[in-house]
């Protein structure tokens, strides 16, 4: 199975410099990032805390001059770089880090194309923009794995557990519940493996390390509303999950 290949394009203005190695790790699950760009008026002394990390991460330094007081000239840099790198037909699909709205058009015409499209952003992010992706991660989750990483080090002290950027509520409970019983066989099991991918289409930014787990079905036994049946598939010793409504 041949590996996406991503096109990674940062906003410098508009996320944190921090766990730049987290964020890269990340992407790596979903692909081979083969085009790193950040962008940034980096004459500006805001920006200077990404400077460090750029050649440790292979990442290439886009300059885009401010040319007037309160615009945002990155924004239209990476747009249009993005559509060049659209149309070279290099690329499978696109990361873009940014908490900024402003990109909202741009991934929604990257998947009019056709095209993946990845977001990353502080919780801060707009909605519009989340919602125009087919995946969005929170970077605070990646800072929380980080942090536990480092923790593990250090056996004498007990790390303190991070709370969780996000709670179970109804609203993710209802939304857990109708995608189990929308895939649903006759018999009412549906199976683990499809239900996350399913659940992003409705909701871009559903992550389980959103509520402090991580993976899904370890969410599904916290919640306790559904019954669950481990199968033998036959193969490896592999298990298949099932699960249903109680």
């Amino acid at each position: 199975m041949t590996e996406d290949k991503l096109a990674v394009l940062i906003d410098a203005d508009n996320v944190p410099y921090s766990n730049v190695k987290e964020m890269l790790a990340e992407i790596a699950k979903n692909g081979t990032p083969t085009i790193k760009r950040i962008y940034a008026d980096w004459t500006k002394s805001t920006v200077s805390g990404w400077k460090n990390v750029l050649l440790e991460n292979a990442i290439t330094p886009i300059q885009q001059y401010s040319y007037t007081t309160g615009k945002n000239s990155s924004d239209s840099a990476l747009i249009i770089d993005a559509m060049d790198i659209l149309y070279s037909g290099k690329v499978n699909g696109f990361c873009i880090v940014s908490s900024d709205s402003d990109f909202t058009r741009l991934a929604t015409r990257l998947r009019e194309a056709g095209m993946t499209v990845i977001g990353f952003g502080e919780k801060k992010t707009p909605q519009p923009f989340i919602s125009a992706c087919d995946k969005f991660i929170y970077l605070e989750i990646l800072k929380t794995v980080a942090a536990e990483s480092k923790a593990t080090t250090k056996p004498i002290a007990k790390p303190k557990k991070k709370e969780p950027i996000s709670k179970v509520d109804s609203e993710t409970i209802r939304i857990i519940t109708e995608s189990v019983n929308d895939l649903a066989d006759e018999t009412g099991w549906t199976f683990l493996g499809s239900l996350g991918n399913y659940i992003l289409k409705k909701k871009p930014d559903f992550d389980p390390r959103n509520y402090g787990f991580t993976k899904l079905l370890p969410l599904i036994k916290d919640i306790k509303k559904f019954d669950i049946d481990e199968r033998d598939s036959g193969v490896n010793n592999i298990r298949h999950i099932y699960l249903k409504q109680k």
